[in-house]
């Protein structure tokens, strides 16, 4: 083999390492995660360990605007976008759902020209007024303002198990700048879950460079690694180290030798 299809090898599988270190070094900073539950001490490979256990959202069974029963846990894995809303508003309500509805139909965008896949996200939009919001009038609302209920669900309900996932679940109230009356839950802030049910992110959802903001989180998140799932570098990093000497190794041999070579010949 010549010298300069080892020197080609060489960078093909040096680049790739030298890249991996980087990102690991100077990787994107993702969205933060609200509310631990607890923090849990382990010992691996003789070192103790500390490992955060986050707040999961607990599951909520509501009737979407087709009479659906619906509920979080048959959308395992999915990304939530969740805001609250009542269909006679006439303040933040519209500007929130026409916000949304553009982020719906920017998602289907991205989808389309850069083949991206969007049908792990979920819309929700919780009516914080259930009892005059009935099945038939969310879903004339729906209709009025292009929601599609293949990633949109529009929710309606038991006003107690609405409040309670508002206030216990996403924990509206506990943020700094949210005014939540637990009487009446009326806020533009639209919550982020990760596919794990975790909290990553509070927005005012009528503020357009907030869903823009939104927008980006939701990739950073979709791009997340599964901590469930190990990496291939994970399982490869204890070769990484011999694997390079052995190619360097061969490099070195191999100029070593077409020297001698090369000498031996002038002679």
């Amino acid at each position: 083999m010549s010298k300069k299809a080892l020197l080609a090898i060489a960078v093909a599988v040096l680049i790739p390492l030298v890249f991996y270190a980087i990102a690991r070094q100077y990787g994107v900073a993702m969205p933060r995660r609200y509310y631990p539950d607890s923090v849990v001490t382990k010992i691996k490979d003789g070192k103790e360990m500390t490992d955060t256990v986050w707040h999961r959202v607990a599951n909520v069974s509501l009737k979407n605007q087709l009479g659906e029963q619906v509920s979080l846990d048959q959308e395992e894995g999915k990304v939530f976008i969740a805001d609250f809303f009542f269909t006679h508003c006439a303040s933040i309500c519209p500007i929130l759902t026409r916000n949304m509805k553009r982020l719906q139909d920017g998602l289907k965008i991205r989808n389309e020209i850069k083949r991206v896949d969007t049908t792990f996200v979920r819309f929700l939009s919780f009516s914080v007024d259930p009892v005059r919001d009935s099945v038939p009038v969310i879903k004339k609302y729906a209709d009025r303002n292009g929601v599609n209920p293949d990633v949109w669900w529009m929710l309606t309900g038991p006003k107690k198990t609405i409040y309670d996932f508002a206030l216990n679940e996403l924990k509206l109230g506990l943020q700094d700048s949210v005014s939540v009356d637990s009487d009446f839950v009326h806020t533009d802030y639209v919550a982020l879950l990760d596919k794990d049910r975790v909290v990553r992110g509070y927005y005012h959802g009528t503020d357009t460079a907030e869903l823009a903001r939104l927008a980006d989180d939701i990739v950073f998140i979709m791009l997340e690694k599964d901590k469930k799932r190990k990496s291939i570098f994970t399982e490869l990093r204890p070769l990484m180290i011999p694997f390079i000497i052995v190619i360097l190794g061969t490099i070195l041999a191999v100029i070593y030798f077409s020297r001698k070579q090369k000498k031996n010949e002038s002679i």
